[in-house]
């Protein structure tokens, strides 16, 4: 019987940092999914986040980018990729990839 081998934990893309006033497009929020503290969402920063969506033109179009550190004590982080992420991106799945490792 083959095991099989997670190669990423599911998230959700839910907004942006923001302060009273502003909001900072460069840096995302994301939920993984299972994290519900700021000691769980340690073991995640560094980790590369991809968002996958399908467009017209071709099949499947994938934004990367990378965890940079924790948000609050809720096991929110926060994250920056390549390009801003567009607002309809909100409420969206992102794939939080088990690589690389940090040990």
């Amino acid at each position: 019987m083959a095991i099989a081998k997670r190669l990423y934990v599911p998230g959700t893309f839910i907004g942006f940092r923001r302060s009273k006033h502003h909001q900072k497009m460069h840096t995302q929020l994301l939920n993984i999914e299972g994290v519900l503290n700021m000691e769980d969402a340690k073991c995640y920063l560094g980790k590369r986040v991809a968002i996958v969506y399908r467009n017209k033109e071709t099949d499947a179009t994938v934004v990367w980018g990378k965890i940079t550190r924790t948000h609050g004590n809720s096991g929110v982080v926060r994250a920056k990729f390549d390009k801003n992420l567009c607002p309809r991106f909100m409420g969206c799945p992102v794939r939080v990839m088990l690589y690389p490792n940090r040990d």
